[in-house]
């Protein structure tokens, strides 16, 4: 597969970093989870040959920008509606994970003509009521994540073997690793690109009330296919392995399609990047 050009875009005050694979037809646009970066979708793209890809890296997360928290969840839908912008976009399929899903549909709900179907993988989507409801759940605990690391080797080594890396695709392990740190620690050590006080901010803030899109998702016109975990998320506990997708989303966008994958925890494209290639495969 040809290595992907990396570029930035100045938006909204920002430097963003995207990362673009050549090809032809409609551009795949891709958005990651919180924590997570651009290249995670590596072995996603290597499925699907010959298609322009472009997977950008959403603000606080691998080569952009990282300004101090807060961290605001509509403020990532709108840097993709710009950077989609910014980049001539008309027509693409829109693939989102986790936080990248609630973006891609406010970006899609920003710029229509930008976007020709979407591809909602377990979108952090509550229920309505949940929104602008105290947390039961503490996110504290990220923010004691260990940042420093000898290497992307490293990382590597210490998370293959555990939950819920050991369950993960290797080859999405080992991106997930080696574009997850930057060579920015003491004595040449790195760090992560998704700086701990950056992703506990972006989970604090996700079920504030400018999180909630309800009221933009009967505009979205497009096609829409949300894939949902089938471990449903609790109030009571922090868990990221469960799904935190509302099972009555897919009703409340005009044209949708809700397919749920028993047995399949959050981490979709992780674990399964050969079934998400064949879902994108098939809104062609």
């Amino acid at each position: 597969m040809t290595a992907p050009a990396l570029r930035f875009l100045e938006i909204r005050g920002l430097r963003l970093a995207v990362w673009e694979w050549p090809g032809e037809g409609p551009p795949l646009l891709f958005a990651h989870a919180t924590g997570f970066h651009a290249r995670c979708w590596d072995q996603i793209i290597r499925a699907l040959p010959g298609h322009r890809a472009i997977a950008l890296d959403f603000r606080g997360h691998g080569r952009s920008d990282k300004p101090a928290p807060p961290y605001h969840w509509r403020d990532f839908g709108v840097d993709l509606a710009s950077a989609a912008e910014a980049l001539g976009l008309r027509g693409a399929l829109g693939i989102g994970h986790s936080m990248g899903g609630h973006s891609i549909v406010l970006a899609a709900a920003l710029r229509p003509d930008a976007f020709r179907s979407l591809l909602l993988i377990d979108p952090t989507i509550f229920a309505p009521e949940y929104y602008d409801r105290p947390q039961r759940h503490d996110p504290s605990f990220i923010l004691k994540r260990r940042n420093v690391w000898k290497s992307w080797e490293e990382m590597y080594d210490r998370f293959r073997s555990r939950p819920p890396f050991a369950q993960w695709d290797a080859a999405v392990l080992r991106d997930y690793c080696e574009f997850g740190v930057l060579p920015e620690g003491p004595d040449g050590a790195c760090v992560l690109a998704c700086p701990p006080q950056v992703e506990a901010a972006i989970y604090a803030a996700s079920n504030a009330p400018e999180a909630d899109l309800y009221s933009e998702i009967p505009g979205v016109a497009q096609p829409v296919t949300v894939l949902r975990g089938g471990r449903p998320w609790s109030l009571e506990t922090f868990d990221l392995t469960a799904s935190p997708t509302w099972p009555g989303l897919a009703a409340r966008f005009p044209r949708a399609r809700d397919v749920l994958l028993e047995g399949r925890n959050h981490y979709i494209p992780m674990e399964s990047p050969d079934l998400v290639a064949r879902e994108i495969a098939a809104l062609f």
